[in-house]
């Protein structure tokens, strides 16, 4: 069987559009998760910089911006995790199974 075949017989299955579709979905929706946040976070140094700018507590030098810039570089990995557990998990097994399934 020649590779253009095979790859027309891949396209062609509705489980690979159906996982192309959901990959592309998740994958986007946690990008619009994570330029959520930051643009979040841009729009309060913009408007509201004193609000970062307070200290975490009587005395301290330490602000809440530092935190919360943080979180957001915490969160990226994070949902680069779900990602990749997702991808490895879920996406894999499925694409497996319709290779399998196209070259028997």
């Amino acid at each position: 069987m020649s590779n253009d075949h095979l790859y027309q017989q891949i396209h062609a299955d509705p489980r690979f559009q159906a996982l192309v579709s959901k990959r592309g979905r998740f994958a986007w929706g946690l990008a619009v998760l994570m330029l959520a946040a930051y643009f979040a976070f841009i729009l309060v140094i913009a408007f509201d910089p004193q609000l970062l700018g307070t200290p975490l507590s009587a005395g301290s030098v330490t602000t809440w911006g530092m935190p919360i810039g943080l979180g957001l570089i915490f969160m990226s990995f994070i949902l680069t995790g779900v990602y990749v557990q997702r991808a490895n998990g879920e996406f894999d097994r499925l694409t497996r199974e319709i290779l399998d399934e196209v070259q028997a």
